[in-house]
């Protein structure tokens, strides 16, 4: 197991490192400009704005630091850019190896395939959290000259809710793979956890009395209740986690009773 493990992080180095690129640059983009917005018209502009577009774009709080921070790369370009990493990792990590036929070689000295899976979940996870790492530090590093006024604590929180909510995206393409393979499918899975989750969200921004629509979006529990903001630990993320851990484990079981294609 600690060899696929290895191997796997081994593999994907590049692809980590760009997609870690690919954060530093848009937290570099985004968050220096938070000064010059709120100097400027921005209260203007969001009040020129349809109110339910700017509660769909989570943009209620957008002249305050954190709610900045949120709107922007927590809850948009950070949210889509880790989750397609961990849907793309994961779609490669099951289904994408039983096409190019790597799978079955693995399988073929011995490891076993829930061993297999729980490897493969494992990278999945410390490279989504290398990536929410890297997105963290380049946060705090911001934090006083683009005059964003976080504090550490709600700032790590929100790190692990976005890591929570990308695996959860992530964990569904692996389950994918593992129960029906191909891996076209199992990123289509993935991404149609991401997109029904943030779908989900935005109605239930919009809609009176929605406490369980909100309650049924992976986005809403990762968010909802604005880490950014303080006074949310990361213990009241556990359907996140709960998920993170029993879908990993559902696939080592799928994979168990299936026949590889190969």
């Amino acid at each position: 197991m600690t060899h696929v493990l290895l191997r796997e992080l081994a593999g994907s180095w590049r692809s980590t490192a760009l997609w870690s690129l690919a954060i530093v640059g848009i937290l570099s983009l985004y968050l220096p400009l938070y000064p010059s917005l709120v100097g400027g018209d921005m209260q203007a502009l969001l009040d020129s704005l349809p109110p339910d577009l700017v509660t769909t774009l989570g943009y209620d709080d957008i002249t305050s630091g954190p709610g900045y921070v949120q709107a922007t790369f927590y809850g948009l370009m950070g949210f889509f850019l880790v989750t397609a990493a961990s849907v793309g990792w994961a779609s490669q990590a099951v289904g994408g190896h039983e096409q190019s036929g790597r799978l079955e070689l693995d399988l073929a000295h011995g490891i076993g395939r829930g061993r297999y899976v729980l490897a493969q979940a494992l990278a999945l996870a410390i490279r989504v959290l290398v990536l929410v790492l890297v997105g963290t530090a380049v946060v705090l590093g911001f934090n006083t000259s683009a005059e964003l006024e976080l504090e550490v604590g709600p700032v790590l929180v929100a790190g692990a809710a976005l890591a929570g909510l990308a695996l959860f995206c992530g964990v569904w393409a692996l389950l994918a793979g593992a129960a029906i393979g191909g891996r076209a499918l199992s990123a289509g899975v993935g991404a149609l956890v991401a997109v029904a989750g943030y779908a989900l969200n935005a109605v239930a921004a919009r809609t009176p009395d929605s406490d369980w629509i909100a309650a049924s979006s992976p986005y809403s529990w990762a968010f909802g209740d604005a880490p950014l903001q303080g006074g949310v630990t990361v213990a009241d993320q556990w359907p996140l986690w709960l998920f993170v851990v029993a879908l990993p484990a559902l696939a080592m079981l799928a994979l168990r009773r299936r026949d590889l294609r190969g």
